[in-house]
């Protein structure tokens, strides 16, 4: 198995950045490597639950514009956010990065990618790839 090529918001983000989101997987998955089936379950129910960084900007891009088109009614002036707001969408499409994304990887936010990794790990150390694999290339797929 090869490894993930990184794109988008990886890229962009500064190493020691994405360093610290790597080590706060590898903490929850030491933590987990001795926790039972259903604390294990627990934690994969999170994950799905989690938001990954590009649907929080989808979100806060929709609040914001919405509030500046509302704002907009009143005063023209408001306007500007709902454009400053779409030209940071389309720089993410194109560019997988835009200003606030060090800010919201700053504070915790990952790629989907990066939960998905946390996920498979997960469902490795619950046992659900055995009949694939045996323990030792498990292990080597998720090191990938």
């Amino acid at each position: 198995m090869g490894t993930i090529e990184k794109e988008g918001v990886d890229i962009n983000t500064p190493p020691n950045k994405t360093k610290r989101v790597d080590r706060k997987a590898i903490k929850s998955l030491n933590k987990y490597s001795f926790s039972s089936h259903e604390e294990i379950d627990k934690r994969l129910k999170e994950l799905e639950e989690e938001w990954d960084i590009e649907r929080l900007l989808g979100f806060n891009a929709a609040i914001i514009s919405l509030t500046g088109l509302m704002l907009g009614v009143r005063d023209r002036r408001w306007l500007v956010l709902p454009a400053i707001v779409s030209g940071f969408l389309a720089q993410q499409a194109v560019q997988g990065w835009c200003p606030p994304v060090p800010f919201l990887r700053a504070i915790g936010f990952r790629t989907r990618q990066e939960i998905d990794q946390e996920k498979y790990a997960l469902k490795a150390l619950r046992g659900d790839f055995e009949q694939a694999y045996d323990s030792e290339d498990a292990w080597a797929a998720v090191k990938e």
